[in-house]
């Protein structure tokens, strides 16, 4: 199915990445295609991050842990997560076509992290939808 953005659609996804997601801990969060395109970023904090490199290796990235999911007899991977060392990345599928990509840091409850992001993609997903 192919999704026509209108500019209220953007607007509303840019208001639930600035002001949702971060009360969760987000610092950065992307909204983008499965073939690495930008619909939306938000990133807060000292850190800036290279968000055309991220955005096309998180895609790559979720597209190759999925050709893996299919080799084990998995449909998919819905959801990635990667710790580090100080930053970690939570990938979440929203629909077949996009992707959220979220960083925090370690001192992020992931349960919680993990509530936000469902409620937040749900409302992406009505947006995206309507």
């Amino acid at each position: 199915m192919a999704y026509v953005l209108k500019q209220t659609h953007l607007e509303d996804i840019e208001e639930i990445l600035e002001n949702y997601l971060p009360q969760a801990g987000i610092h950065c969060v992307l909204l983008i295609d499965m073939a690495g395109n930008i619909i939306a970023e938000h990133e807060i904090g000292k850190t800036k991050h290279d968000i055309p490199s991220l955005a096309a290796l998180s895609a790559a990235n979720f597209g190759a842990v999925n050709a893996l999911a299919k080799i084990i007899g998995e449909e998919e991977f819905s959801v990635l997560f990667n710790k580090g060392e100080r930053e970690n990345i939570h990938f979440s599928k929203v629909l077949d076509e996009f992707l959220l990509v979220c960083i925090f840091d370690n001192e992020v409850s992931l349960g919680l992290l993990r509530l936000k992001i469902a409620k937040a993609i749900g409302k992406i997903r009505e947006i995206l939808e309507s």
